[in-house]
């Protein structure tokens, strides 16, 4: 069965640590902070963006989060024909009037941070977007970006196969 991260074929490709993380979180926050915006809430785009929101979450100081399930890819360049919400859903009721900042991995297409962010902005809140890497090809241009590439992305958590029950 192939994996999320399961790019053995792939030449190029961007291959992000556990130590690179914990690096690319506090500069990503540093940035966040140096421009001044102090969001209310920290709204991760599950599943990609459920680790560095909650690295951003402490590195800001930020105790209020929440997350949105958006399926898109289904493998290594593969992706649904659009992104998709899934349940269980956004708890929207008490966004109105709030600074949120989105977290996701990475801005590939930007199709799923674009489907987001429009989301959120229905409800009047000041949204920003912070990812890990962004790409050119993105539809969207988030607000804070650690790193642009236009590789395939490795990262720590999706670098393995599922766990699976030994036999």
């Amino acid at each position: 069965m192939a994996y999320h991260a399961d790019s053995s074929d792939l030449k190029n490709k961007e291959i992000l640590t556990w130590e690179g993380f914990g690096t690319a979180s506090r500069e990503l926050a540093q940035a966040v902070a140096d421009s001044g915006f102090e969001p209310d809430i920290i709204i991760a785009v599950a599943r990609g963006g459920l680790l560095p929101a909650g690295a951003l979450s402490y590195s800001l100081g930020v105790k209020l989060s929440d997350a949105i399930n958006v399926e898109f890819y289904t493998d290594v360049h593969e992706t649904l024909p659009d992104p998709v919400l899934l349940a269980p859903l956004l708890d929207t009721d008490n966004i109105s009037g709030k600074k949120l900042l989105v977290v996701d991995d990475v801005a590939d297409s930007g199709r799923t941070l674009a489907l987001v962010i429009d989301i959120l902005k229905g409800y009047d809140a000041e949204v920003r977007s912070a990812v890990i890497y962004g790409k050119a090809r993105s539809v969207v241009e988030p607000d804070y970006v650690w790193r642009q590439t236009d590789q395939w992305i490795v990262f720590p958590w999706s670098s393995e196969p599922p766990v699976t029950a030994n036999a």
